[in-house]
Formats: structure tokens, C-alpha cells, sequence
């Protein structure tokens, strides 16, 4: 999870998060490279009275200025459309979760269980127990299965909400009448935090969403203490 004077992103627990931390790498260097020629070609200008002749009137100077901004555009844009289409992809879920947003707490359904669902409320920081994080902390938590293909539908009862977990590489609008849906796969075991990214009202601050990772044997133990319960 993120942590005071963080300057980067969260640590990616899924491999769509790891792509796309790569290519934020990979686009900021390239901004770097171009910031610092343009700050070179700056100082050079400001700080010499030479004149190159050369310069003035040079076709070859305006097919290179043209044709490099157009190799530099390429070379962002396919990395980018291929993380596109990855994080569009969703190909046979091991589990279907339907996460409906409400003002102001998130409501989980296992669709592919019977009975199995619940509401999803933050622990009020009076209710906090050592070791918990303030306005991030749920009294039920999304439960899934690592290194497994997870397909969430995302919508909304009344305004919209945004289901959004940041070290997975995940944000899907819930928009009241649709159904969105996105995927993951988290590649550890882990409790992974994220929160209403959509101005939803009053209390949008207020409706964390929590996800833990664990192995599949201690999922179907959770499970079925929890249709036990239900």
C-alpha cells in the first residue's frame, strides 16, 4: 500500500500492474531525454552570440525535427495499445465477484456460490484495532484466490462510484444501470487496499475497498464457513 512521501507507485501484485509500472518507465525516460535536449537547446541559445548558418535554412534539420517527434509517438503508442488490449482481456475466470457501490460502502455477491454475500463497511477509527489503517480498514473484506483469473462486474444502486485497487492495476467506473466488468490475476498472497475513486457525495472518502489474496485451499475454507454462516 502506498506510505507518506511515497514519489512512485504501489508495488504491483498483479502482472497487468507490473506492465504498466514498465511502461511508465519507459515513457518517463523518454520524457527525460526530451526535456533535457530541449533544456540544452535552450541554454546554448540564451548563452552564445555565435550564429550557425546552417541552421537558419536547413531542409535536412526540418526532416529530422519532423520525422523523430512522429518515431518518438510509435514508440509510447504500441506499448500502450498492447497494455490496452491486456487489461481488456478476460479469458475463462476462475471466479466471478459482482461489486455493487451504494452511498457510501460497496456490496460484494460471489455469483458463482448459491448464497454467498455480503456489505462491505469501514471501521470507524474508534473501532480500529492496533496495527489497522485509518479510512482503509473494511469489516468484510473481498476474499479471492491467488493466481487466479478474477472477473469483477462493477455497478452502482444510486450515484456513481469507482471500484479502484491500485496494486492490482484496477479501476472500473459503477455506473447506476450498467455493468462493467475488468479482471485480475493477484500473483501473491496479500491484503491489497483501494477506495471510491468517483466524487460519489458526502461520504465519498469513506467507502474503502479491501481486497486479500490468498491460496485457493484457504479460499474454499473461507467460503464455506461463510455459506455456513449465511
Amino acid at each position: 500500500m502506498a506510505h507518506p512521501s511515497q514519489l512512485g507507485f504501489q508495488d504491483a501484485a498483479s502482472p497487468v500492474m507490473e506492465e504498466l509500472l514498465h511502461f511508465h518507465d519507459h515513457a518517463l525516460m523518454i520524457v527525460f531525454l526530451i526535456s533535457t535536449l530541449v533544456l540544452y537547446i535552450i541554454v546554448a541559445m540564451v548563452s552564445t552570440k555565435l550564429t550557425n548558418k546552417y541552421i537558419l535554412d536547413s531542409q535536412e534539420i526540418e526532416i529530422v525535427w519532423t520525422m523523430l517527434p512522429a518515431v518518438i509517438l510509435v514508440l509510447i503508442a504500441l506499448p500502450s495499445l498492447r497494455i490496452l488490449y491486456l487489461m481488456d482481456e478476460i479469458n475463462d475466470p476462475h471466479l466471478t465477484i459482482k461489486a455493487m457501490g451504494h452511498q457510501w460502502y460497496w456490496s460484494y455477491e460471489y455469483t458463482d456460490y448459491e448464497n454467498l454475500g455480503f456489505d462491505s463497511y469501514m471501521i470507524p477509527t474508534q473501532d480500529l484495532t492496533p496495527g489497522q489503517f485509518r479510512l482503509l480498514e473494511t469489516d468484510h473484506r473481498m476474499v479471492v484466490p491467488m493466481e487466479s483469473p478474477i472477473r469483477v462486474l462493477v455497478s452502482a444502486e444510486d450515484v456513481l462510484h469507482s471500484w479502484a485497487v491500485p496494486s492490482l492495476g484496477v479501476k472500473m467506473d459503477a455506473v447506476p444501470g450498467r455493468l462493467n466488468q475488468t479482471a485480475f490475476i493477484a500473483s501473491r498472497p496479500g491484503v491489497f487496499y483501494g477506495q471510491c475513486s468517483e466524487i460519489c457525495g458526502a461520504n465519498h472518502s469513506f467507502m474503502p475497498i479491501v481486497v486479500e489474496a490468498v491460496p485457493l485451499e484457504h479460499f474454499e475454507n473461507w467460503s464455506s464457513l461463510m455459506l455456513e454462516d449465511a
